[in-house]
């Protein structure tokens, strides 16, 4: 391709304002009926692509969207660049440290949840490869590797999404099912890294070279680079513009780091992925400045990429019944018995332990990146991809009404009723996270036995795992404790706001600290849930903040829910 004339401009510009149209549309459609938003966004590139537009109007399609030429270049070229940035958003939503902190049921949930659906796809492939649509001609250990590595990871975006929408993103529960699948994650792109590396490239280098190169890479970003990211941002924040400064400087060096794994032989998005991960582990990395970068790419550059895969096959003459189910469920066993089995041994109650599983089960983005990478390296055929990427769209579909129904309660239970005159409620002087949650702590403690400095120590200790501020100036640290048998529940109100590092930026003004026994799974997921729903209106955490006594506090709430119950 040496130049695009006036011609490739005009196609290539219509195709893609159409593509990004269509597929915001169906997205927000999607969204609208309680999916993932990724689901209208490949439909639009099924309807646009071979499957209905192509079928319908083979001439018209080929003019709008040509499949020689200098035009699908440029789009192949736009949609690495896009699919490029989508791995940095998901490697900043990956918290190392969440990791380590949930200890042993984390670690083994990851670990088993990979383990287990690897070495059963290995063990069905080698017995009978015919079944998962292997030919003499393919290179059965390859393709082993690959759809093994494609049935065993998660999809963190998803799984994060999930439980965000189902208020269990920040409860103990939801935390140990992330860092599994941060874990998980990680081990499956290394171990796909490792396969794109024993697939070799013409003029590449050895493959001992890329391994050693690619292994020196993560243990690099994830330490020494993850150290130096973290003391360059204080600077930049302090001496660029918001949110240009950051955003440059996380986009520059995904692309220089997306750049250098392509050139070891690995493929572009890994580098990018790594870096997102070290730079989502910074401590000053602000969730506002979170937030720009993942709706810069992911309402723009990730719809494009998602739209594009509708374009590479037929959908219709590619879908094979009987291979699709083998492989959804292959990965639903897997999962299930890999991650349920595990969190039921860690001493999660039997409900609880079937939600992690299909909690880890939920797929999405990252199986659809690899099976299209594993079509376009030529691992997989058409057939196996539409399976991967229908087993990808069932299992993200259906996790949160099955979660749903794991963990559905006889009777819903409201945080105010949890409240009493003597310590439920305080007016806060603090100006600072921890301060406020040692105000909370010493009120809660009043008439009890508890020790507050072991209270507080637990609740701040939980709050570094992931930060509990909501939006509209809402926070709910939380812990769950030994020794009492009924929740503890504390309002404290700040005047002047708290900087809780929260989703929009707003100072936090409420804050619900809940105190839960340790010895009952569930109540904390129900309070969490209940704070949630009652404090999601700015309109109502405003006359709450006005509030100045237990009384006025419990009856705004009471009325505001009663009112809204009227309407």
């Amino acid at each position: 391709m040496s130049s695009l004339d006036h011609h490739d401009v005009s196609t290539l510009l219509l195709g893609l304002g159409i593509m990004l149209g269509v597929a915001r549309l169906l997205g927000e459609i999607a969204l609208k009926l309680k999916q993932p938003s990724v689901l209208g966004e490949i439909l639009a590139g099924v309807i646009l692509g071979p499957t209905v537009f192509g079928s319908l109007a083979p001439e018209w399609s080929a003019q709008l969207l040509p499949a020689t030429g200098n035009v699908p270049l440029s789009l192949s070229a736009l949609t690495t660049l896009a699919i490029t940035l989508f791995l940095l958003v998901a490697g900043m939503e990956v918290d190392l440290s969440t990791v380590w902190r949930q200890g042993k049921a984390a670690i083994g949930i990851g670990t088993m949840g990979i383990v287990i659906p690897f070495g059963l796809a290995l063990a069905v492939i080698y017995t009978a490869p015919w079944l998962m649509g292997a030919t003499e001609e393919t290179d059965l250990r390859l393709f082993a590797l690959f759809v093994a590595t494609a049935l065993s990871i998660s999809a963190l975006p998803v799984i994060a999404k999930t439980l965000m929408d189902l208020n269990l993103f920040r409860t103990d529960m939801g935390m140990v099912i992330v860092a599994a699948a941060i874990l998980n994650d990680l081990v499956g792109w290394i171990i796909f890294a490792v396969i794109l590396a024993m697939m070799g490239q013409e003029g590449g280098l050895p493959i001992h070279w890329t391994i050693a190169l690619t292994l020196g890479f993560v243990v690099f970003m994830l330490t020494i680079g993850r150290w130096l990211i973290d003391k360059t941002l204080p600077w930049i924040q302090a001496h660029g513009s918001w949110p240009g400064g950051v955003l440059g400087f996380a986009l520059s060096l995904a692309l220089i780091f997306a750049a250098f794994t392509e050139w070891i032989g690995v493929h572009a998005i890994f580098g990018s992925f790594i870096f997102g991960i070290a730079l989502g582990d910074s401590r000053h990395l602000r969730e506002r400045t979170r937030s720009t970068i993942d709706q810069f790419i992911s309402f723009i550059f990730a719809p494009l990429f998602f739209a594009s895969i509708g374009l590479q096959v037929n959908f219709i003459t590619g879908f094979d019944l009987s291979l699709v189910l083998i492989v959804l469920v292959l990965a639903t066993i897997g999962k299930l018995v890999g991650c349920g089995l595990t969190a039921r041994w860690a001493g999660f109650s039997k409900r609880e332990s079937w939600a992690v599983g299909i909690a880890m089960n939920s797929r999405g983005a990252m199986e659809i990146i690899l099976g299209l990478l594993g079509l376009k390296a030529g691992l997989i055929d058409e057939k196996m991809f539409v399976a991967l990427v229908i087993m990808a769209l069932v299992t993200s579909m259906s996790s949160g009404a099955l979660i749903q129904l794991c963990l559905r309660q006889r009777k819903e239970k409201h945080f105010t009723n949890y409240l009493n005159s003597k310590q439920g409620y305080c007016r806060l002087k603090a100006r600072s996270k921890r301060d406020a949650i040692r105000e909370l702590v010493e009120t809660a403690c009043k008439e009890t036995t508890l020790q507050p400095d072991q209270v507080e120590r637990l609740v701040w200790s939980r709050e570094q795992i992931v930060g509990t501020s909501l939006e509209h100036g809402v926070a709910v640290p939380h812990s769950r404790l030994s020794g009492i048998e009924q929740p503890i529940v504390v309002v404290g109100i700040s005047e002047h706001g708290i900087d809780w590092d929260s989703p929009d930026g707003e100072p936090t003004v409420v804050v619900v600290m809940l105190l839960t026994p340790r010895s009952d799974n569930e109540i904390q997921l129900d309070l969490l849930a209940d704070v949630a729903r009652t404090l999601r209106n700015a309109k109502r955490v405003r006359r709450a903040h006005q509030t100045s006594s237990y009384t006025e506090f419990l009856a705004c709430i009471k009325s505001e829910l009663r009112e809204t119950a009227g309407h």
